[in-house]
């Protein structure tokens, strides 16, 4: 029981991190910018939800914590490289993520990636991992 709630765990965080880095993107994409910064605000709403759910809070929940966060700041790089290719090709981008393959927006991604990025999303997943680490404070 105990591995089944482990990795149900694992996957609402990774589901979490995906919906952070889909949200994530419609500022970025609105303003035309690539905005690192957000990657603290994603963490830090990340690390409040998995706190919240699991059980106890910890080592566990810090690491699902950073992972998730780190799991949308690639997720938001993926979606941009995305949509520039759809906004250059004039496709959707639906079809431009299923047409380019999980390999080639990867490899765009991983171009676009500036030493702040880097810097924003491991602040970003140390951020979160502290968090959810705490133990949450009980109402009086």
């Amino acid at each position: 029981m105990r591995l089944i709630a482990a990795l149900f765990a694992a996957f609402s965080a990774a589901m979490l991190g995906l919906a952070a880095g889909a949200i994530w993107m419609l500022p970025t994409m609105a303003l035309r910018r690539p905005l690192p910064a957000l990657a603290l605000a994603a963490g830090w709403l990340l690390a409040l939800a998995v706190r919240n759910w699991v059980r106890p809070a910890g080592r566990v929940a810090a690491a699902l914590a950073a992972g998730a966060t780190v799991l949308a700041a690639i997720y938001v790089n993926v979606l941009t490289a995305a949509a520039r290719i759809a906004g250059s090709m004039g496709i959707g981008l639906l079809d431009a993520l299923r047409e380019a393959g999980l390999a080639m927006l990867l490899a765009l991604a991983r171009l676009a990636v500036r030493p702040a990025d880097v810097g924003f999303t491991l602040a970003a997943a140390l951020l979160a991992a502290w968090l959810a680490g705490r133990r949450p404070r009980r109402a009086p």
